[in-house]
């Protein structure tokens, strides 16, 4: 809104010129949904505790956990409410690529509402059933990876991280394969949100990350002398990478340990969605495997903990999946396990950046 609104005058205003810079609006995108999401936190924490939206624990669940019990929780409504209004008040509103991934976060927030809806404010146990969960996902997904494969300057292709020719070009089937990025990571992102901060931290990680993996491939110089494929309009999601970093932030104030609200399904789902989102924008769908690495690894837990678990009729690989949970059935306190999880993302997340160079 700004670039429109300001860019314009800077023929007679020549300070006005930084608008057009991406970096000037990304700063200031992260600032301004910190502040945001910084000044609501506390009203947020009020209404919602009056409103008495708090947390349900699990009794088979580590037992230090019962005393979270009542917390507020849909703390994911800041976030979302924070990095719209950053994005579009700094963002370039002529780029549709910055629309699309507005549109799959808040698709996906929709879908995070109405569990937590169900859950918190009409008190059906399981919310929305895993069924219709995974539907609403997947079409949404769908739909997603659709406008990314109609954009004209896209063309299907999958970069393979390390390798500088190599990438695979799926034509139509890319649509499937964007939805199954998009829901995938956002389930995963999920997952792992079962600490204070455990979740939003490493978010933050890799929003910074791929803030820059869009700057460069947006940039025809840099995308060229790096040897990445260079994506029109694609720096742009910067700004929107940057306001989701920043509205994490502000979150993560009140998210910390011990934490004064919990970011529910609308937290999550549409973080995990947003991501592989701007992951398959910037074509980068594989290389979120590392970028994301410690969100695959709480996955992936899951997964083998549950076909372990009914190949083996009972046994059990963990003592408690995700991954997480049973560090601190190991007797890990909490936040040990939250700050030694986000030292893995930040190396992932370097590990990741390195590819920049070494193709």
């Amino acid at each position: 809104m700004l670039y429109h609104l300001l860019y314009p005058l800077h023929t007679s205003l020549s300070v006005l010129n930084v608008f057009r810079y991406i970096t000037f609006r990304t700063i200031y995108a992260s600032l301004t949904a910190f502040l945001i999401s910084f000044l609501l936190g506390p009203w947020l924490i009020r209404r919602l505790s009056s409103w008495q939206v708090g947390q349900y624990i699990r009794d088979d669940g580590p037992q230090s956990h019962l005393q979270k019990a009542g917390t507020p929780t849909m703390g994911g409504i800041l976030i979302l409410f924070a990095a719209l209004a950053a994005t579009l008040l700094w963002g370039n509103l002529a780029n549709p690529l910055v629309w699309i991934a507005l549109a799959a976060t808040i698709g996906f927030g929709l879908i995070g509402f109405l569990d937590d809806y169900l859950m918190q404010v009409r008190k059906q146990s399981k919310g929305l059933t895993a069924a219709a969960k995974f539907t609403m996902q997947g079409l949404v997904a769908l739909v997603i990876g659709a406008l990314i494969y109609l954009q004209a300057d896209f063309d299907g292709r999958v970069t393979v991280p390390f390798f500088k020719h190599a990438d695979l070009n799926l034509g139509w089937g890319y649509v499937p394969f964007a939805a199954l990025v998009i829901v995938g990571c956002s389930n995963a992102v999920n997952l792992t949100d079962g600490l204070d901060g455990l979740a939003i931290g490493p978010a933050i990680i890799a929003f910074g990350t791929y803030m820059i993996f869009a700057y460069v491939a947006g940039h025809a110089k840099i995308a060229r002398y790096l040897q990445i494929g260079y994506i029109p309009g694609c720096g742009e999601l910067a700004v929107f990478c940057g306001a989701l970093a920043g509205s994490g932030m502000g979150f993560l104030w009140f998210n910390a340990y011990p934490a004064q609200i919990f970011m529910g399904d609308v937290g999550s789902l549409p973080l995990g969605a947003a991501l592989g989102t701007v992951a398959a924008i910037t074509r980068q769908e594989i290389l979120l495997m590392l970028v994301g690495g410690l969100f695959v690894i709480e996955a992936l837990s899951v997964i083998f903990q549950v076909g372990f678990f009914k190949v083996t009729k009972g046994r059990r690989i963990f003592r408690m999946a995700p991954l997480h949970h049973h560090f601190e059935l190991k007797g890990w306190p909490e936040p040990k396990v939250i700050v030694r999880f986000w030292i893995i993302a930040i190396a992932l997340a370097l590990l990741s950046m390195s590819t920049l160079k070494l193709r």
